[in-house]
């Protein structure tokens, strides 16, 4: 259905705030991963979830390259199932996805605080 387009525009989102905050950064050098570096991680795996759940879509002919382009969108009813699609599987593959790139900065957060530990003994 577009359960595809729920990761899409959280990469969208999430591309916005990071080209805001590197605009931002470029005033100082940070000693560490920038924010806008690990906001740029969350934009890729976003994407790539994207993609992956577009191609699934494709896969089985549940999007075409004709209007109107996802063939849920022909009847009131199809559209009711695609909503509750997108608000069930959209929001699920992108709630995991955050929470893996949360699990991802706490772990280069670590090992920046371990190097920086490193280097003042």
């Amino acid at each position: 259905m577009a359960c595809f387009l729920v990761p899409t525009a959280g990469a969208v989102a999430a591309g916005v705030a990071s080209k805001v905050v590197k605009h931002k950064e470029a005033e100082t050098k940070p000693a560490h991963i920038s924010v806008s570096t690990k906001l740029s991680w969350l934009v890729k795996m976003l994407l790539g979830g994207a993609v992956l759940l577009a191609f699934e879509h494709v896969w089985h002919g549940e999007v075409v390259p004709f209007f109107p382009f996802l063939t849920a969108m022909e009847s009131a009813d199809s559209t009711a199932e695609m909503l509750h699609e997108m608000a069930t599987v959209g929001v699920t593959m992108t709630a995991i996805i955050i929470a893996v790139w949360i699990g991802m900065v706490i772990v280069a957060s670590s090992f920046e605080k371990k190097a920086n530990a490193l280097k003042a003994n």
